[in-house]
């Protein structure tokens, strides 16, 4: 019995692990125990954690007996000597399937915590269990994986039986494990201890993963330091910084529960100031500082190259979300900074406010209006003509300008989510094939 518990377990195996910070590697485990082991390889890797979900098909008199196995997208593997065995009809599968998808929906929304599943085009992607003994879990959930197009798939595991290990490396780019002893009767049996692992532990283990590191920064230009607050997830594939609109700030409710969604999907995301403490309280006064469209453009160029200054950057792709007259500074920043801005997105935005820039932007532009929002509508689409870059004008429907109405600003964060999750994570993954 070589491994003390699961935790050992993982620590030996990612040291088996070879993988390029390049690759954008993401661990899925199978829950229960896979997740013990999985998590102390993500943390080895520096690589982020989730679960991929897959329940076994059991047979109708005997749940016990596994005939094959659903993952959560649906995709059913089943062991058709078995299957011929048991006598079952495509109908009786369906059935069955169908109630252990019921069962895998409660479990994602319990691990995940609302958290959406982690997009894995272009990515190396490790599949980790806590062993193998058919393989019927496992064939289901590298065919949920393969679905995504990840750029390879990775499968490994402490323990697991000769005949699995020799059915499953023809499924997988690269297949690691350390032992696969003759005389395989349980992935138990390679432990010393191999208690039950609860739903609770899971969570505590994913949470842990997915809290992102949140740090107060100064941003230091030539005339002006500005206050802001940036968050890096683990393994970030992109930078979104936000401009926030007339009168607002990085402490902006709506640009927080945005970028809040961003940061679940691995973006990092950088709320600043655009104006100092003391041109906040002159243009509270007076409103000159915010309709500036040129100063506040220049501002987020020079947070731009701050982060590149800085070395905080890496060579990832910048996002700017902007909304109200910060749509405007934002698309003014992507025409002056092509090569490294990968998308942007407004929100009620005053992209017209931008004038001879849009032409010049080349950035993919998304404009998210609310649909009761008439004025803006009308406004959004005369920038649209103007833009000549991959452009897209959305309409949330009923809501009005600050998107205040129920489920329209969840419904931004999702628009915009999958903007930059196509335009930054697909754009870096193809750079990188």
């Amino acid at each position: 019995m070589p491994f003390a518990d699961r935790q050992e377990a993982g620590r030996l195996l990612a040291k088996a692990i070879h993988v390029s910070p390049t690759e954008h590697p993401i661990v899925l485990a199978l829950p229960r125990g896979g997740v013990v082991v999985g998590a102390e390889v993500a943390r080895a890797l520096h690589a982020p954690l989730d679960v991929v979900l897959v329940r076994k098909l059991g047979a109708p008199a005997q749940p016990e007996f596994g005939f094959g196995a659903v993952g959560e997208d649906g995709a059913i593997t089943v062991d058709r000597p078995s299957v011929r065995e048991l006598g079952l009809r495509p109908d009786d599968i369906d059935r069955i399937a169908q109630r252990e998808l019921e069962t895998i929906e409660q479990r994602a929304v319990l691990y995940r915590q609302g958290r959406p599943l982690p997009n894995l085009r272009g990515r190396t992607v490790i599949v980790v269990d806590d062993g193998i003994a058919t393989g019927n879990t496992v064939r289901a959930a590298l065919q949920t994986v393969r679905e995504q197009h990840p750029r390879r798939i990775i499968l490994a595991v402490p323990t697991a039986s000769p005949r699995a290990i020799e059915e499953l490396e023809l499924l997988v780019d690269e297949l690691i494990y350390l032992e696969a002893p003759e005389g395989f009767r349980s992935v138990g049996g390679s432990y010393r201890s191999f208690g039950q692992t609860s739903d609770e532990e899971v969570i505590a283990l994913l949470r842990e993963q997915h809290r992102p590191r949140e740090r107060e920064v100064e941003i230091a230009l030539p005339e002006v330091t500005l206050q802001g607050t940036l968050t890096m997830p683990e393994n970030a594939h992109g930078i979104v910084l936000f401009a926030h609109g007339s009168g607002s700030s990085r402490f902006s409710p709506r640009n927080r529960f945005v970028a809040g969604q961003l940061q679940r999907e691995g973006l990092a995301t950088l709320l600043f100031d655009l104006l100092s403490p003391d041109e906040e309280r002159v243009d509270l006064r007076r409103m000159n500082y915010r309709f500036d469209i040129d100063l506040l453009a220049r501002r987020l160029v020079g947070a731009t190259d701050w982060l590149d200054a800085t070395g905080l950057r890496q060579g990832q792709r910048i996002g700017y979300f902007g909304s109200s007259t910060g749509a405007a500074a934002a698309l003014i920043a992507a025409a002056m900074r092509p090569s490294t801005t990968g998308a942007v997105v407004s929100r009620g935005g005053r992209p017209d406010l931008a004038g001879a820039a849009l032409p010049h932007v080349q950035a993919p532009t998304l404009l998210i209006v609310g649909g009761a929002d008439t004025l803006v509508i009308e406004l959004n689409e005369t920038a649209l003509e103007q833009l000549t870059c991959p452009r897209r004008l959305l309409l949330v429907p009923d809501a009005t300008h600050l998107f205040e109405e129920r489920g329209a600003l969840e419904q931004v964060a999702k628009l915009a989510a999958a903007w930059f999750r196509e335009h930054l994570v697909g754009a870096e993954s193809a750079a990188h094939p």
